[in-house]
């Protein structure tokens, strides 16, 4: 069966479980898009390691990235192989010494992991058909609409600081291993952006 490129289109909170995020695949040359829920741990991850940003000490992915290179293993590609009973599997297709194995990862680690080894993501057309959606017809950007519900300016603990202020204070947060206010404030950086 051909596999299907996905790319990483974005990241938002998931307006139907409270605590998660929605992250958004979407189709390489194509127009549907594969909404996979995700936890807060691993969206923050996922977005550091998007922002090529390096905390003091490395979270677990960034340790699992460094095992494996430690040990000449190489995660050459990640495949979106199964999706049962609304949840996602996917493989990590691994490579040591020419000797290619397949090890079973939750998809929001195996997407963490393929950010940082820089390796594609691909599924298949049947997991596409069942639980892809297609951006709607008329949409100039090709990008899936944005409901700017969620991205109304609200009074919080950030509201009297600038972006740029904001962005200096998240990578403090983030040397000092202060990893809930570096993911609120990285929520509100991401904010000001969509509504400005």
């Amino acid at each position: 069966m051909p596999k299907i490129g996905l790319e990483i289109i974005g990241m938002s909170y998931s307006q139907s479980q409270s605590g998660a995020y929605a992250l958004i695949l979407g189709e390489i040359g194509g127009s549907r898009r594969l909404p996979i829920i995700i936890g807060g741990f691993e969206a923050q991850s996922i977005a550091l390691g998007l922002e090529r940003m390096h905390p003091a000490r490395p979270l677990t992915h960034d340790l699992f990235k460094s095992f494996a290179e430690h040990f000449d293993i190489q995660i050459r590609e990640v495949v979106i192989n199964k999706f049962k009973e609304g949840v996602f599997h996917a493989l990590l297709v691994c490579d040591y010494k020419g000797e290619i194995s397949e090890l079973d990862a939750r998809t929001s680690d195996a997407i963490a992991l393929a950010i940082r080894f820089r390796c594609p993501i691909y599924t298949f057309e049947n997991i596409l058909s069942e639980a892809g959606v297609e951006v709607q017809k008329g949409d100039s950007t090709g990008e899936t609409p944005i409901d700017p519900e969620p991205f109304i300016a609200e009074e919080n603990e950030f509201s009297d600081y600038l972006v740029d202020e904001l962005e200096d204070l998240l990578q403090k947060a983030i040397e000092s291993e202060e990893y809930e206010k570096a993911s609120r404030l990285r929520d509100e950086i991401q904010k000001r952006r969509k509504i400005y």
